[in-house]
């Protein structure tokens, strides 16, 4: 064996664990002694009794059953299956040929001396064959050739799966001027090897040196191309000659009529028939798919590639002779008759079964180097589509319809978008030149955020009608492509899109996984829902106007930076700006000039004891004051609890409804993360700061901040805004003096520093911004950061140093 063979030899895969012998067309012989060679003398003459009782069947035509020269002594001898003696000998010969290792075909020496022969036939003149129109209609014949063919169920494609019919027309008749006589050529070949007892293993040869210069892909696809033809014949014949009289003569030469009336004791060589061409035919299929992997994200010296290209000689030499038996086994039954067929469907159907059991195995070997390979591809392809995705957006584009189908779908033949308002499938043209804004978000959405923002949209809208509005939105479901779907991910997916009045992404399948990885990547998205905001040509506005949409709502359009700093540059630090309209009795009591706590917290004893003192400092100091509970960004369950015992007691006013109270901590941290974007989280920040204060304190417990009109005159803890009002007796004199605004903010800011009270914030990593380094609004010093793991059942949380 020269080099390369013998680097070519060790290139191909151990092909089965365990020795396993391949009877049927398999035509390896191996060595035995010249005593099994040679019949006794009493069997010789056991021989001539039974050849002159029973009819004559052509001894070639036996021995290219079986795999070795002990069996092939045995069916000479034995070659009518119905006698009685030889059917008990059946089933001990399968057993011996299935353990006997030594006679096994399936080792690696037998496969090695048969492909140093098939490798020899090998001369590709460069001659590149497109095989994927032939394997198409050897696909239909194949699969309509059957007994119960009105069964076979018709091919069903989706709106954007349908083949161009015209094109694959044009491609088959070019491919078949050039290829029609080879597989004439072929099936005839075949034909007639089948019917005079050709040995596979030779005629599987044969059929190599007349493919000599294809391909190996193309060498197969001929070869099952010419089975088909012969195959297909017979099926068409069996199917239409009851009502078709030309059919019924030539069905009557290949005793198709009698064949069909004994189906029934053929069944198990029928089936296991169809086994074997299945299996040779989704070989086929993943061999053609090899040629088909891009070369650019693929090249030969890839493992995965190299072991497979090592492999398909070998497993196409193994699928021919699958095809080669599948051949002589309709070659015996329409040239014998059913009575052979019926005598011999024990042990012909355990050959097609054992041949087919080889190419399962190649099959299973290539399909995984396959999977492999895509994967390798998969991942190229993603890495150069998240490479490009940013430079996408840097680009100038007439409109906006190629940012949208890159996001959404690239494909023109589907309707890729949900109609909220008319319940409708459209095209991504109704988003030509509109304001875009993206909601991105898994299936979880909270519907305290759709509830609002739904509010929001529908504000937007002046008359009533989407042209009116000055953007669009657009649902982007997004699921991890690494977690199977399930059907009830796709229930919520449709009862989220049905309750939302906008436009959403039909199903989360749409949008391709490089494009859920990109969209992680440039906008930072993990969990939490963010806005996405595109203009009428596709550029990037906003990557999250989330905050900014919470904050000011639609009076933040178009959402860009520039509208964000300046509308941060009207703001003061007021109580309109966290309550913004939400409550109209708040609003009343701004107007009204009223002193006003607001207050949170799940703690009712500190409630009661907070509003029953603050009450009694307002008639002692003869000030009007409202209270309004607001409740805190968590633990919903003991927020409501309070909320009912405040409504019960009659402690102060409240919110009913929790979306309420979501909203205005929602805004709050959404000013924290719009002050975090434009990089205004520094100390000389005065509203940020205090911000901070507000969402630490809500960490911590119960708190208050104290209003006089929309003037904000102080906030702090539970612990010293309910002492202050206490101890009013200790600073109702610097009234006077002072005035009741600032006697209280002075008294309660030197309980606030003596308490030495510092802050903590929690940012979910789905945010997906979390700021590098933090002050203490109170303290001023760099905080530490750590990681908190928080049950949603229990907010206590763990925390660990980070």
């Amino acid at each position: 064996m020269d080099a390369s063979m013998s680097k070519f030899m060790k290139g191909i895969p151990a092909l089965t664990s365990e020795r396993k012998p391949l009877t049927g067309t398999t035509s390896a012989p191996n060595p035995v002694p010249q005593q099994q060679q040679q019949p006794q003398p009493q069997q010789q003459q056991q021989q001539q009794l039974q050849q002159q009782q029973q009819p004559m069947v052509p001894n070639q035509q036996l021995t290219s059953l079986a795999s070795n020269p002990l069996q092939k002594q045995l069916m000479v001898q034995n070659h009518q299956l119905n006698n009685p003696v030889v059917r008990q000998m059946v089933g001990p010969m399968q057993k011996k040929l299935i353990t006997n290792e030594g006679n096994s075909v399936f080792s690696a020496s037998d496969d090695n001396v048969i492909m140093r022969q098939v490798i020899d036939t090998h001369l590709p003149d460069g001659t590149d064959v497109d095989v994927k129109p032939l394997l198409l209609i050897v696909q239909d014949i194949l699969k309509h050739s059957t007994i119960n063919a009105d069964h076979v169920p018709s091919d069903e494609h989706t709106n954007g799966d349908k083949p161009d019919r015209k094109s694959h027309q044009t491609n088959v008749v070019v491919m078949l001027n050039s290829l029609t006589h080879i597989i004439d050529k072929l099936a005839s070949e075949m034909a007639l090897r089948c019917l005079t007892g050709g040995d596979g293993h030779a005629t599987a040869l044969a059929l190599f040196h007349t493919m000599g210069n294809f391909h190996w892909d193309a060498k197969l696809v001929l070869t099952l191309a010419a089975f088909a033809l012969n195959y297909g014949e017979f099926w068409l014949l069996a199917q239409i000659y009851s009502s078709n009289q030309l059919a019924k003569s030539m069905a009557i030469l290949k005793q198709v009529p009698t064949i069909m009336e004994h189906t029934a004791p053929l069944k198990p060589r029928f089936d296991a028939l169809q086994k074997l061409i299945h299996s040779v035919l989704e070989l086929t299929l993943c061999i053609v798919e090899f040629k088909e992997l891009p070369s650019m994200y693929i090249t030969p010296d890839m493992p995965a590639m190299a072991s497979a290209m090592n492999t398909i000689p070998t497993a196409v030499y193994w699928n021919i002779r699958g095809i080669i038996a599948c051949a002589t086994q309709v070659a015996s039954l329409t040239s014998m008759g059913h009575g052979y067929g019926i005598a011999s469907t024990e042990l012909q159907s355990w050959e097609l079964s054992t041949l087919g059991l080889k190419i399962n195995h190649i099959h299973e070997f290539l399909r995984q180097q396959l999977e492999n390979c895509r994967r390798v591809i998969g991942e190229k392809k993603e890495i150069e589509f998240r490479r490009t995705f940013n430079q996408l957006f840097e680009t100038i584009h007439y409109d906006n319809m190629k940012i949208l189908k890159v996001l959404i779908s690239p494909r023109d033949d589907i309707l890729p978008l949900f109609d909220g308002s008319t319940k409708k499938r459209v095209s991504l043209d109704v988003l030509r030149k509109r304001n875009v804004l993206l909601l991105i978000s898994g299936l979880d959405m909270p519907q305290d955020e759709l509830s609002i923002l739904e509010e929001i949209y529908s504000d937007s809208r002046v008359q009533g009608t989407r042209t009116d509005g000055p953007y669009e939105i657009v649902w982007i479901p997004i699921v991890d492509p690494s977690v199977k779907y399930t059907n009830e991910m796709d229930m919520k997916v449709e009862e989220m899109r049905n309750k939302m009045p906008w436009y959403s992404v039909y199903h989360p399948s749409i949008i391709d996984s490089a494009v859920v990885k990109s969209i992680g990547d440039r906008w930072h998205f993990r969990n939490k829902p963010i806005l996405v905001v595109l203009d009428t040509q596709g550029r990037e506005l906003s990557p999250n106007a989330m905050h900014m949409m919470w904050i000011w709502g639609t009076s933040a359009f178009p959402f860009t930076s520039s509208k964000e700093e300046l509308l941060w540059k009207d703001e003061t630090w007021r109580l309109e700006l966290l309550v913004s309209g939400m409550d109209p009795n708040i609003s009343n009591w701004i107007t009204q000039d009223k002193y006003i706590f607001l207050y949170g917290g799940d703690d009712i004893e500190w409630i009661r004891k907070f509003t029953n003192t603050a009450r009694a400092m307002a008639r002692a100091a003869g000030i009007p004051l409202e209270m309004a509970y607001v409740g805190k960004s968590h633990k919903k369950e003991s927020v409501r609890r309070a909320t009912a015992t405040i409504s019960v007691e009659k402690l102060s006013h409240s919110w009913q409804e929790t979306t309420l109270m979501w909203f205005f901590w929602a805004r709050l941290e959404s000013m924290l993360y719009s002050k975090i974007q434009l990089k205004r989280a520094d100390d000389q920040d005065h509203m940020m700061q205090q911000i901070k204060k507000l969402l630490s304190y809500d960490k911590d417990g119960p708190w208050a901040l104290f209003c006089r009109g929309s003037k904000i005159l102080t906030t702090g803890h539970g612990s010293t805004m309910l002492q202050t009002p206490a101890d009013f007796d200790l600073w109702k004199n610097d009234i006077a003096t002072k005035g009741f605004d600032l006697s209280f903010k002075d008294y309660h800011d030197k309980l606030h520093v003596a308490a030495n009270n510092c802050c903590r914030f929690e940012f979910p990593i789905a945010a997906g911004r979390i700021p590098e380094g933090m002050r203490c609004p109170e303290c001023h010093r760099l905080m530490e950061k750590y990681i908190a793991f928080l049950c949603c059942h229990d907010q206590t949380g763990l925390l660990e140093p980070y």
